[in-house]
């Protein structure tokens, strides 16, 4: 499987010929949906679903992903399905498992939004704006590394308790180059721990897992 970095929060996964693309939001970039059989989306914000993009796309895309997203989409011509935690489905050739059912929480006086992860292949685990245990090993970890919602030390915790073989730091664009090295400085540091590789990949560069 090929990982590809799009930007901010959005990661394309191409296998077989195949590829899947999560949270493709108005933070990530052009080409997002470039070659996509298939798209998942976490949840309702902004920086992870540009409901533009997505209702441009044609028939033949895939879509999953939770209610509030798809009440948000309405009727467009990509075939957008409801998935909750504990589904699972098959999507361009990938199996996936959605896990988590709530967005962390961002202000005391506001209820957190829909939010569901996904486990694609059982080898990448996504939690989207989310530190939910996935409830089972977990080869390769996107870990969320930033926002208004995550303090340093909750994605560290979480790595300690998922205690993944990779992981590659996501959400991460509204850094300045000084918050990035201290990204990188972050998960060096618990990667030496842990001996593992916890790193961030730049926008638009790849990794090959299996």
């Amino acid at each position: 499987m090929k990982l590809t970095k799009l930007g901010h929060a959005c990661w394309r996964l191409e296998k077989d010929g195949r590829t899947l693309v999560i949270d493709p939001g108005s933070f990530s970039g052009e080409g997002l949906l470039d070659g996509a059989d298939a798209v998942l989306i976490t949840h309702e914000h902004f920086d992870h679903v540009d409901a533009n993009l997505l209702k441009n796309a044609g028939p033949g895309l895939e879509v999953f992903t939770c209610r509030a997203v798809a009440d948000q989409l309405g009727r467009i011509l990509a075939k957008v399905q409801v998935v909750q935690h504990g589904d699972a489905f098959t999507t361009a050739g990938f199996d996936v498992r959605a896990v988590g059912e709530w967005h962390a929480r961002n202000l005391p006086d506001v209820p957190p939004v829909q939010n569901v992860g996904f486990l694609v292949d059982d080898e990448v685990f996504y939690p989207g704006d989310a530190l939910t245990p996935p409830g089972v090993e977990v080869p390769t970890l996107l870990v969320p590394t930033g926002g208004p919602w995550l303090k340093a030390s909750d994605t560290i915790l979480y790595l300690r308790e998922v205690r993944p073989a990779r992981a590659y730091s996501t959400h991460d664009g509204l850094y300045n180059e000084i918050g990035l090295k201290l990204v990188d400085n972050w998960l060096g540091g618990e990667a030496e721990a842990q001996k593992a590789d916890f790193r961030r990949i730049p926008v638009g560069e790849s990794v090959e897992i299996s």
